[in-house]
């Protein structure tokens, strides 16, 4: 009980501030009265010892024994506490330097204590000393031990963070500086704050090397901030575009169709060239180039150089230029020589290949079309892409020549005289030579006997005896062949030409060798449903029908089998020769029964004249004779039947 009335004293002194010294006893006694009320009604648990100084008066200051009236008391405190400045977390205000450790600074912000700050955040400030004021923030009143936690960083981002924001709405420039290089771009150092660089925001132009812009001071736009992470991306390739469209907006307001420009190089593709005019990009394309053919701009351009481009068109809207080269120079047609005319012989190099022909260049600019049928005199097919090949030259033999539409045609073949005028001297009908295979198709062989002059030798006047399906299973291309002229048609240009009828007809020697019912070797070479193809003797080969191709035992003849076959048909004029081995057994069998037959019959006469014979002797028959005469009668007639079957 002594305690708890001891506790009870306690808190009601110091809930009562300086009073007087008798006011605060009666209080104190009247509250211990009270207690010992509350107590005396309560069942005693335990007895509580009692200890010393547990009647002692808290509010009386013993060195001096002052007493203060409520009031005075009141006003004191007030006058404390306002020597305090009141502040909150996150807060920021200025403070001044009272102290320089080797690693901090203190902070007086006018706080009942002062905070401390890492150097690190001052590294912008060498000169930092006593006395100096700064801006700081209140990171923590009071941390877990007790100390006032400030930063200077922290009120430099938040202030940083403020003018960026600020910056952003209204499009102001400013400057920061690149401190390092992170993954896609560069770190800057805005008022403070680090914000984000991306790597395609540097340049205008595309940039690889990073390490260049660390350690510089540039110009920004802020162009993205996220308010929830304060987070900030900034631009100097804005700034740039923005004074390029300024430079373009200048450009594009003097610009004339035909107006010459100084341009620089700046890209080449396939298609052609980008231009620098300055500020504003234009497009020169490939065919703008140069008179001439070119596979290439780089034949013709190099990056960075500079110069001289007219412009053919422009459109103000999309902001396109279309530039051109070729036309600062005049027409190449409009400055032919003037000895260049029809019959001309002219040199000139392969730029384009087409299946109808091959366009020479005779100068750059200048082009002429050498058509198939002007390769060569002869009259057989040719491929263009065959004979010619790109920047192969030729001379050729201008045909026609047509500068206002600026046309010439031009001709290989009429650099030499034309071979068929002396044809019926040089290759007359039934004359024998040596030709080239140039070309097959499946009705017949191509031969080239010179250059400019040939013929073709049809499927059916390759051989008298084989049956070809293509020329191919004759000859080859490229392969030499004898041939012998048959006829000329020198109005088309045509020769017919022959191979067989260089040796005789073989099939009128060869028809009594092939006799019908002649009986020979073959080969089977092939066999279907219709019959099998047989090789004779001599080269020859022979159609069985499949009726034809039985065996005896009921199988038929297949493929590489050898079997005799009998010819049933021999057609010489057609060459044809139609075989059967199933005629061979089938013939063996029939004369096997008509020489039975024929035996029979002669043991018929023999028994006929036997019964004449014994008749004439017996000029009475007896029993025993009848059953004799009998027996030979049935035999008669069993003869008889037999033969009948």
């Amino acid at each position: 009980m002594k305690l708890f009335v001891k506790q009870l004293n306690a808190d009601a002194q110091e809930g009562t501030g300086a009073t007087e010294a008798t006011e605060t006893t009666a209080t104190t006694n009247n509250l211990v009265e009270e207690a010992t009320a509350i107590v005396e009604t309560q069942p005693v648990v335990e007895e509580t010892l009692a200890t010393a100084h547990d009647d002692f008066d808290w509010s009386v200051d013993k060195r001096n024994v002052a007493t203060y009236s409520k009031e005075e008391k009141e006003k004191y405190d007030s006058v404390y506490e306002n020597t305090f400045v009141k502040i909150e977390d996150g807060e920021i205000l200025n403070g001044d330097v009272v102290g320089l450790t080797k690693t901090d600074a203190v902070i007086n912000i006018g706080f009942k204590s002062d905070g401390l700050i890492s150097l690190n955040e001052f590294r912008d400030l060498p000169s930092l000393k006593i006395g100096d004021s700064v801006e700081v923030m209140v990171v923590e009143k009071e941390d877990r031990n007790g100390s006032l936690n400030l930063s200077r960083k922290s009120a430099r981002i938040f202030r940083a963070w403020e003018k960026i924001m600020e910056i952003h709405k209204t499009g102001e420039v400013v400057k920061g500086l690149v401190t390092s290089k992170t993954k896609g771009g560069l770190i800057v150092d805005v008022f403070g704050m680090e914000t984000f660089l991306p790597g395609s925001q540097i340049d205008v132009k595309p940039v690889t090397d990073y390490d260049q812009f660390v350690g510089k001071t540039m110009e920004f736009k802020v162009v993205k901030i996220n308010e929830t992470i304060k987070n900030a991306v900034v631009s100097h390739k804005a700034l740039i575009e923005s004074d390029i469209e300024a430079q373009r907006a200048e450009i594009m307001g003097k610009l004339e169709k035909g107006q010459v420009l100084e341009g620089t190089v700046k890209n080449i593709t396939d298609f052609g060239a980008f231009m620098d005019l300055g500020g504003l990009d234009g497009l020169l394309y490939i065919t703008d180039i140069s008179w001439g053919r070119i596979s290439h701009p780089s034949e013709v351009l190099k990056l960075e150089q500079k110069i001289n481009v007219v412009v053919l068109d422009f459109d103000d809207d999309k902001k396109r230029i279309s530039l051109g080269l070729k036309q600062l120079t005049p027409h190449p047609w409009d400055v032919l020589p003037e000895n260049l005319a029809e019959g001309t012989i002219v040199k000139g190099k392969v730029v384009n290949i087409e299946d109808y022909g091959a366009f020479l260049e005779i100068q750059p600019g200048v082009e002429g079309l050498v058509h198939v049928s002007e390769i060569t005199w002869a009259n057989t097919p040719i491929n263009a892409k065959e004979f010619f090949k790109l920047n192969d030259e030729h001379e050729a033999k201008v045909v026609t020549l047509d500068k206002e539409n600026r046309k010439m045609s031009l001709s290989i073949k009429q650099m030499t005289d034309d071979p068929w005028s002396a044809i019926e001297t040089k290759y007359p009908e039934q004359s024998k030579h040596k030709g080239l295979v140039k070309n097959i198709t499946p009705y017949g062989v191509f031969v080239e006997l010179e250059t400019g002059i040939g013929g073709m030798i049809h499927i059916s006047d390759l051989s008298w005896l084989k049956r070809l399906n293509h020329p191919s299973d004759y000859t080859k291309v490229g392969e030499e062949i004898d041939i012998i002229v048959l006829s000329i048609d020198k109005e088309n240009r045509k020769l017919q030409l022959g191979h067989k009828q260089l040796e005789e007809d073989p099939w009128a020697a060869l028809q009594e060798t092939f006799a019908i019912g002649s009986i020979h070797e073959g080969l089977v070479i092939r066999k279907d449903d219709k019959g099998a193809l047989v090789q004779l003797p001599y080269g020859l080969e022979g159609f069985a029908p499949n009726r034809h191709t039985f065996k005896e035992d009921g199988k038929q003849i297949q493929a590489d089998e050898t079997v005799p076959v009998m010819v049933i048909e021999f057609d010489g004029n057609e060459k044809r020769i139609v075989v059967s081995h199933t005629r061979i057994w089938e013939q063996a069998k029939a004369e096997e029964v008509e020489a039975e037959k024929k035996e029979a019959k002669v043991q018929a006469e023999k028994t006929k004249k036997a019964v004449k014979a014994v008749q004439a002797k017996v000029e009475k028959a007896t029993l025993g004779d009848l059953g004799a005469l009998a027996d030979i009668k049935a035999k008669l007639e069993g003869d008889e039947n037999e033969e009948a079957k």
